[in-house]
């Protein structure tokens, strides 16, 4: 096996690690009660077989492929399987509505397909069977299905013979020494403002960038154990097991159900997720205390408010607060001498409580070096609660169109409240409508330029000129300030894109636009940042409104604020609107509302709407605040 010093490319990444930890557990994944183990050695063999069996079947260097695919070990052999001979991965997720794949395919000029299994599909049979374009299609999952007439493969049919020469090794490692580091290496599909897809482009050079820097930020080593329930399509878990495999550390392969027993089970050192999962977490363990008695229930919230209010106060002490300016040394400290006296008066309390939670870190597996948070804003409340039972909790800040990494705060910044700094190599800057720079302390739009940054958007010249300025810098159209040190926080979005606390990604516009198909709905904005579910504040007609609560609920006689407030009326209109958002209309399960509400006030220009009569959609959230929070409670 070859040694690469020059690792600019994923291929050489992946040959360097092979080389170097073969005998390690690369994966550990399960299949019903089955546990099955991979080395770095095997997986090299079963990335060559796929590429090879993928060669022998046409697929050859820039043909875009799509990936229909959730996460399982199959999904990163036939990644890295395209990879090796420069085939390009058009990756999504299984929940995929025949719409959008059709739009994906079409637009990315996708000429082979790769689905996770035959009922899937079997689900999108009339498209694929009338989709002309597509030269081959490949089924990870399922019995032997190639016929003699038919250009549709399962694995089965392409892995028969696993036989592999020492020409094929060759034949493997010369393809893969074609490659170039600005050679395309993915095609990303992800919510447009205007409801259509975009098509991120990350190149080789894109994805090493995060893989050189992303493993010193939060010092793995061979000795880690990841355990990963992300969608490995999704771009944090993508590069997240990349990362892993390049310091040989061990990704084990669960699933939400399953994730709670895997950490006892596995013992994982790293876990990386969305806030989603940090608050079923959370729920999990308040029932199992609830179930021990009133008296137990008491108990374990004075022992977390202890080790909170000790660990408040010992952030004050160690400068691990934002500081946007700089404060005068007396009043510095002054104010840390008042928070050392309040930690020497909790020690003895913080001690019992650290003691007592640790039967929370043994349900994380006990051996939790970091807990990693991403893909959403971790609520504050859930922050604090992590970190005072005693789990390393970071925050990191990205988004596809950078790999995704653009700050984090690793192992080495500990100061609470930001993502902290940029990751290396990476210039962030937040600047004002204007485009001038800010100093510490103010808000504005978040830009940033880096190796990680993409080229841009496919075939999609308007995207690329809105999204960038004119020295180069991307706008990722979120809200943010620095600090002193050089630490971002993030206030807000600025961008159209709403990001629930599972990781999933919606275009509010579409589903704006559906609701205001009603004749009642005058306007609407959809709302659910960081929240488990969707809502929606609504502007109604009330004359429209009227006529259609006469003819849905008849009998039903009120005055105009009883008739935006009743809870009958909201529960029939909301699952009207549910009725039109369903999965056979191209929306996705989790883009039905959860909670609506009608707001007495209009949007006003120059408040809630531009002078292009543009929703401030960030504006909107802080005004009503308080109202989306019980909405989406």
């Amino acid at each position: 096996m070859p040694y690469y010093p020059f690792q600019g490319t994923l291929f050489a990444f992946l040959v360097n690690t092979v080389r170097k930890y073969a005998v390690n557990d690369a994966f550990v994944y399960n299949v019903g009660e089955e546990e099955h183990r991979v080395s770095y050695g095997k997986l090299f063999e079963d990335v060559l077989l796929l590429a090879k069996a993928f060669r022998r079947r046409g697929v050859g260097k820039g043909d875009k492929v799509m990936v229909l695919s959730d996460n399982r070990y199959a999904w990163i052999v036939t990644d890295l399987a395209l990879m090796s001979f420069g085939a390009v991965n058009v990756p999504r997720g299984s929940d995929t509505p025949t719409q959008e794949m059709q739009f994906i395919i079409d637009h990315a000029e996708c000429n082979f397909l790769v689905i996770e299994t035959g009922d899937l599909l079997e689900k999108h049979s009339d498209f694929v069977k009338s989709c002309r374009q597509l030269d081959g299609i490949f089924v990870m999952a399922g019995p032997a299905m190639h016929t003699f007439f038919s250009n549709v493969y399962s694995y089965n049919d392409l892995l028969e013979d696993r036989r592999y020469s020492a020409r094929d090794v060759d034949r493997f490692l010369e393809e893969g020494e074609k490659l170039e580091p600005e050679d395309l290496l993915t095609i990303i599909y992800t919510s447009g403002t205007t409801g259509i897809p975009k098509g991120v482009q990350l190149s080789h050079a894109n994805l090493m960038h995060n893989i050189h820097e992303i493993p010193d930020i939060i010092k793995l080593t061979e000795k880690d154990s990841w355990l990963s329930i992300l969608p490995s399509w999704h771009i944090f878990e993508r590069t997240a097991e990349y990362a892993a495999l390049a310091r040989g550390t061990t990704i084990v392969y669960s699933s939400v159900k399953n994730f709670a027993q895997d950490l006892e089970r596995y013992r994982p050192t790293l876990v990386a997720t969305v806030p989603r999962v940090w608050e079923s977490l959370y729920s999990r363990v308040q029932l199992a205390v609830k179930k021990k008695g009133a008296f137990a229930h008491r108990l374990f919230d004075v022992m977390v408010w202890a080790s909170t209010a000790y660990r408040r106060n010992k952030r004050k002490v160690l400068d691990r607060l934002p500081i946007y300016t700089p404060e005068p040394i007396a009043r510095k400290y002054l104010k840390k001498s008042f928070a050392l006296t309040k930690m020497a008066v909790l020690f003895p309390l913080f001690l019992l409580a650290d003691k007592k939670l640790a039967m929370v870190r043994q349900r994380f597996g006990g051996r939790l070096r970091l807990a990693i948070s991403g893909g959403g804003t971790l609520a504050t409340h859930l922050e604090e609660w992590i970190d005072a039972v005693g789990i390393r909790i970071v925050n990191a800040y990205g988004m596809t169109e950078c790999s995704p990494a653009i700050a984090g705060r690793g192992v080495t910044c500990r100061t609470y409240g930001t993502v902290g700094p940029p990751v290396p190599g990476t210039t962030l800057r937040v600047v004002s409508d204007d485009g001038l720079e800010l100093p510490p302390g103010e808000e504005g739009g978040i830009e940033v330029r880096g190796a990680q940054v993409t080229r841009g958007y496919y075939k999609n010249d308007e995207e690329n000129r809105k999204s960038f300025s004119a020295d180069g810098f991307f706008k990722t159209g979120d809200l943010g300030k620095m600090t002193v040190k050089g630490e971002l926080v993030i206030t807000g979005r600025a961008k159209e894109i709403i990001v629930l606390s599972s990781g999933e990604n919606i275009d509010p516009t579409r589903i704006e636009n559906a609701l205001t198909m009603f004749p009642f709905i005058q306007d609407a904005i959809l709302v659910g940042q960081d929240k488990k579910a969707l809502g929606a504040l609504l502007i109604p007609n009330i004359e429209e409104l009227k006529e259609y609560v006469a003819r849905k609920m008849s009998g039903f006689k009120k005055e105009k604020d009883e008739l935006l407030t009743d809870v009958k009326v909201l529960d029939q209109i909301r699952s009207d609107m549910n009725r039109i958002l369903r999965p056979k209309l191209g929306f996705k399960p989790y883009e039905k509302l959860h909670g609506i509400i009608f707001l007495d006030k209009e949007f006003k220009l120059g408040e809630e709407l531009t002078n292009t009569l543009k929703k401030k959609r960030h504006v909107i959230e802080r005004k009503y605040h308080q109202i989306i929070n019980d909405l989406l409670r």
